[in-house]
Formats: structure tokens, C-alpha cells, sequence
């Protein structure tokens, strides 16, 4: 690991260039978006172009881990960032040649999201090779930071640059974002955690045969830890509210608000905003809560904010703004908590396997609740889909507790987690 004394360097070598990577690609992402939104818009065509996006991550998922805690992993976030950077430059040039239809987006959107399937998990697998464990909230509230940055500017440089230029140059800042984040992983070094380990005690076994028994190390490494391994399922159906929800904003303010491109920049900049005011709690010295409890009252809180969008009237536009950036809060919280209570509870050589494992299992249930959403939306109301998201979120931060697992686990964490929920409601 590195030492205290370096620590601070190496991740200001990687946040610089991930944010520069983070703020280019979240300016394509929503420009893609805001282009989907109003040329179709169709909460079916927004949720085919989020599961294309999810679908190799689902299917590579299940085994960049393992390749991932054998790998060099600095390499492997390189490689991955100029993969990404290639497929959108192909991307570009369609937009160039005006070749461009839906069908076609969904292809590209999906061989761009296998770079993530390797990046993802390289990346948050080696925070706690680099950092000291004390540090690891700290860490992760300002990744979140990082992130909700870029997502509070890029919704209006994206509304600006799909208004003012053509989509090819849009994309090519994707491009230029990548290559300074490949440049800024060159000044670092992030140690190899097998180093020592027997990593395979049997060679002569094939090479499937080699992923079914690592893949199943690390499930072993949750289940063996019960309480982490409910709180582990509980993301899973979270995800089922969580991920369709969030492709269906810019329709929400489209169709029930009668809102416009800016007004989906609003929203966007909205839900930024409490992202990087909860990853600024999160980075806070003195942030120390009890993490079981702390993600339970993050369920509930982003289940309200949706119920309570899903039954504003038509003029309600700016409270819904508002409980959009008390939900980017809550995201923020909830998911760089989970995050580090992953990072501690488990040893660093499986957490590549962890967490692509992690990210596969919350896609599989996400994928068929994005074409279910597509549906609610399109023939029953997107005020429905809000409606019915926030209430299972709610349900499963009421349910959680009650598990004799996590209750036991909330237990002997440290921290007040109780008093910060109670803190919530004074």
C-alpha cells in the first residue's frame, strides 16, 4: 500500500485526469441523451440505449474481475480508456458522415460500455492499495466530488455544444478526455496485491475452469460475512428502482413538466449538485456514522424524493428540481458508503472479482426493470414509474434493519448512525 506520506500525490495524479475523463464523457453521455430525448421521445428508445450500455458490463462483468486481481491494474485502466476513446471516435466520425440511426447508437453504446466493464472495477479495486484504510470515506466522498462536478457542468455544456456545434466535435471531447486521463495514470504506480499470494493452487485446471473458481473465491468472501452479504442483495433490488429512474428524467421534465432542453439541463445540474454536496459531507474529516444504518436512511431518502416527484402537478417543476438535488444527496451517500464498506470488509485481492461481480448482479435485475419502466412510462405515466420506484426504495431501507444479519452487523460498526437519522427528521 502507499505510504501516508505519498498517498495524497498518487490520487492527485488520478483525480486530475479522471476528472478531465469523467467531464468529457459525462458531456456525451447527456448529449446523447438530450438527443434520443427529443428526437424519439420514447422512454422505450431511453431504456434500450441504457441497456445496451449495461448488457456488456452484465456479461464481461462476471469475469474482468478475476482478470482484473491478475492484471496489472494500472494497464488495465489504460487499455480500457483508449478502447473507449476508439469506439467513440468511430462514433464521431458516423456523426460525420451522417450515417447515424438509433439502431446504430445502441450498438456503439454497447461496445463502448465493454471498456467500462474492465475500468470500473480496476479502478475502485485499487483505492485500498493506495490509500490508508482510515481514508478510504475520505476517498470515496472525493471520487464522488469528482463525479458530481462533472455531472453539475455537463448537462449545460451539452446542451450548449449539441445547440452551437455538430455531434462529431461533441464526441471528440470524449476522445481528448480519455487521453489525459491515460497520460495522468503514466505518473503513478499501483501495487499488485498477489504479490506473495498463491493466487492458483491447481495449474492443470483449464482456464474456465480457473474463472468458475476464483469468481466463486469472491462470492465466498461475501457470503462468509452474512450481514454483508444481505446488504449485498439489498443493492441488488435497489438497483431495480435506482437505475430505470435515471434514464427517465429528461422525459419527466419533457412530458409531464413541459420542460425543454435547458430545463433538462436544470435537472441534471440539480441532481450534480447534491452529488457533490453529499460526496463534500463524505470527504469531511469528522463524517463518521454507522455505514449499515447510514445506507438504510439513504434507501429511504431517495425513495421519498421519487414518490414525492412522481405526485407533483404540472407546475411543481422547481420542486422537483429541488428533490432531485436532495436525491443526488442521498445517491452520493448511499452509493460511496456501500463502496467503502466493501473496501474494508473484504481483502484487497478479491475486490476486482467483488465488485464486477457486483456491478453484473445489479445490471441483470436492471435490465428487465429498464424495458418494464420503458413501458409504465410510454402507456401508463412516467409519474407511475416515479411513484413505484420510490416506494421499493422506502420499502427496502425500512426492511433492511430488520434483518438479524445487518442488525447484528450495524451493531458493532462504529459510529452513530441512529443519531444521524433521527438528526434528518429534527
Amino acid at each position: 500500500m502507499e505510504s501516508n506520506k505519498n498517498w495524497k500525490r498518487t490520487f492527485a495524479f488520478i483525480w486530475t485526469g479522471q476528472l478531465f475523463s469523467t467531464m468529457s464523457s459525462s458531456v456525451v453521455s447527456f448529449a446523447v441523451i438530450f438527443w434520443l430525448s427529443v428526437e424519439t421521445k420514447s422512454a422505450e428508445v431511453l431504456a434500450l440505449a441504457t441497456i445496451s450500455s449495461l448488457l456488456p458490463q452484465l456479461v464481461f462483468g462476471l469475469f474482468t474481475g478475476v482478470l482484473i486481481d491478475r492484471w496489472n491494474r494500472k494497464l488495465t485502466m489504460i487499455i480500457a480508456d483508449l478502447y473507449i476513446a476508439s469506439i467513440t471516435l468511430v462514433m464521431a466520425i458516423l456523426f460525420y458522415l451522417g450515417d447515424v440511426e438509433v439502431g446504430l447508437i445502441y450498438l456503439l453504446l454497447a461496445l463502448r460500455s465493454m471498456g467500462s466493464a474492465f475500468h470500473v472495477p480496476a479502478m475502485e479495486a485499487s483505492v485500498p492499495l493506495l490509500a490508508p484504510e482510515s481514508e478510504l470515506m475520505r476517498v470515496a466522498g472525493v471520487n464522488n466530488m469528482i463525479f458530481s462536478v462533472s455531472t453539475i457542468g455537463a448537462p449545460a455544456i451539452a446542451a450548449i455544444f449539441i445547440s452551437t456545434m455538430d455531434m462529431t466535435w461533441v464526441l471528440m471531447f470524449d476522445v481528448a478526455g480519455a487521453l489525459i486521463a491515460c497520460i495522468s495514470l503514466l505518473f503513478v504506480k499501483i501495487p499488485n496485491p498477489w504479490d506473495g499470494i498463491d493466487r492458483v493452487k491447481n495449474a492443470a485446471q483449464t482456464e474456465f475452469r480457473r474463472f468458475i473458481h476464483e469468481l466463486n473465491v469472491g462470492l465466498q468472501e461475501v457470503i462468509k460475512r452474512p450481514g454483508l452479504m444481505w446488504m449485498f442483495i439489498f443493492t441488488v433490488f435497489a438497483a431495480l428502482a435506482m437505475v430505470p429512474i435515471s434514464t427517465l428524467f429528461p422525459l419527466m421534465t419533457l412530458d409531464h413538466f413541459a420542460g425543454d432542453t435547458f430545463k433538462m439541463s436544470i435537472v441534471e445540474i440539480a441532481w450534480g449538485v447534491g452529488m457533490l454536496a453529499g460526496g463534500g459531507l463524505m470527504s469531511l474529516p469528522k463524517f463518521k456514522f454507522n455505514n449499515v444504518m447510514l445506507i438504510n436512511a439513504m434507501y429511504v431518502i431517495l425513495g421519498l424524493t421519487f414518490a414525492f416527484s412522481g405526485i407533483l402537478p404540472e407546475q411543481g417543476f422547481y420542486f422537483f428540481v429541488a428533490f432531485t438535488l436532495i436525491g443526488g444527496v442521498a445517491g452520493a451517500i448511499f452509493w460511496g458508503t456501500f463502496t467503502v464498506l466493501l473496501q474494508t470488509n473484504l481483502h484487497s485481492s478479491v475486490l476486482g472479482r467483488v465488485f464486477s461481480i457486483h456491478n453484473s448482479l445489479i445490471m441483470i435485475p436492471a435490465m428487465f426493470s429498464l424495458m418494464a419502466t420503458g413501458y409504465i412510462a410510454d402507456n401508463i405515466g412516467i409519474t407511475n414509474a416515479f411513484i413505484i420506484s420510490g416506494s421499493m426504495l422506502i420499502v427496502i431501507g425500512l426492511l433492511s434493519p430488520l434483518i438479524p444479519a445487518i442488525r447484528k452487523m450495524g451493531n458493532l460498526a462504529k459510529g452513530f448512525g441512529m443519531l444521524f437519522i433521527m438528526s434528518i427528521f429534527v
